[in-house]
């Protein structure tokens, strides 16, 4: 039986690129001390918006990945409306983030890189 699954998105810079390839684009490098919480986002076009806005500013360019996780152990999470009608997001705890990698469906591809 196919599991359900729900796109999510996630803006993401080289470094993290590059650690999300060490991991063979099959999940997220663990959070780092002052980053309690894992964000991926529900749609593209907000991915698009951080990673314009925040990505490029910081380091240049910035990349906009998207990737399959089970509805079913999405569920237990909230989705939070952090400000516009379409900045959804899901708070992911830093230490559940092994966990949440486990029910990443496929691999994690990027969609977008965007330069200034």
């Amino acid at each position: 039986m196919t599991k359900s699954t729900t796109t999510l998105f996630r803006p993401v810079n080289q470094k993290e690129l590059d650690l999300i390839k060490d991991l063979d684009y099959s999940g997220f490098p663990p959070r780092l001390p002052e980053q309690p919480i894992f964000y991926p986002v529900l749609n593209e076009d907000y991915a698009r918006q951080i990673t314009r806005d925040w990505n490029v500013p910081a380091y240049g360019y910035g990349f906009v990945t998207k990737f399959e996780v089970e509805s079913e152990y999405l569920s237990k999470f909230e989705v939070k409306n952090v400000g516009g009608r379409d900045h959804d997001e899901l708070w992911i705890p830093a230490e559940e983030l092994e966990e949440f990698n486990q029910h990443i469906i496929g691999k994690i591809t990027v969609t977008e890189e965007i330069k200034k």
